[in-house]
């Protein structure tokens, strides 16, 4: 096996047997079983407004695991020894948010199905949020651990992870969001143009700060 499947792997078997991949699936179906209790059991305005409820708990989803993606690797050494075999930091950041993704995007898009009825969406809503999802949430993959690079090392890194990565991530939450419309395949396109930027350029954002912690 390459060593980038390797790296995948190693980090889905983490994510899933010490649990942290049920995280942010827990913390989503929260959002969606308690949005009713504040907006009231009123049907059409659930219908309007539970689409962008579910975006933004998705986006808060993403950025829960945020400390345990590069953290652990750096303390225990395990960085160092990718770069010893001579593994490119842009290289290892890419293979961590493919890892990150299917850690807790597939998992997100099946907890969507059940959330989207609590939150009383129809079922053309609910696929136009499924399509967002697919190809949102990697970009809110490639945000997390961007942000969790950046941040590495640093006093109150959880904190700061918010406030780098929620702004960033505001495109995708407003384009997800209005891709939700009945004419929202503009928004769609504006929100893969977004993804594609976003997951394109996240690798090289990373490697760097993993470049600069390192020296």
């Amino acid at each position: 096996m390459n060593p980038w499947g390797a790296i995948i792997l190693r980090d889905v078997r983490i994510a899933y047997q010490g649990g942290g991949a049920m995280l942010p699936l827990i913390f989503f179906l929260l959002v969606a079983t308690l949005f009713p209790f504040a907006v009231g059991p009123d049907g059409p305005l659930l219908g309007r407004v539970g689409g962008g409820a579910l975006w933004m708990a998705a986006l808060l989803a993403a950025l829960l695991p945020v400390d345990r993606l590069i953290a652990p690797d750096s303390d225990n050494g395990v960085l160092d020894q990718y770069a010893v075999r001579g593994l490119s930091d842009e290289g290892i950041a890419a293979a961590k948010i493919v890892a990150h993704w299917l850690g807790f995007g597939p998992p997100l898009m099946i907890a969507a199905i059940p959330a989207a009825a609590l939150l009383k969406l129809d079922g053309d809503t609910l696929l136009r949020l499924e399509l967002g999802l697919a190809i949102g949430t990697p970009a809110l993959a490639a945000l997390g651990v961007m942000t969790s690079a950046l941040t590495l090392g640093l006093r109150g890194a959880g904190a700061l992870a918010g406030l780098v990565m929620l702004p960033l991530a505001v495109p995708l939450l407003i384009f997800g969001a209005g891709a939700l419309n009945d004419n929202g395949m503009g928004a769609i396109k504006l929100l893969a143009a977004t993804a594609l930027l976003l997951t394109a350029l996240a690798p090289f954002a990373a490697g760097a700060a993993l470049r600069a912690g390192r020296d």
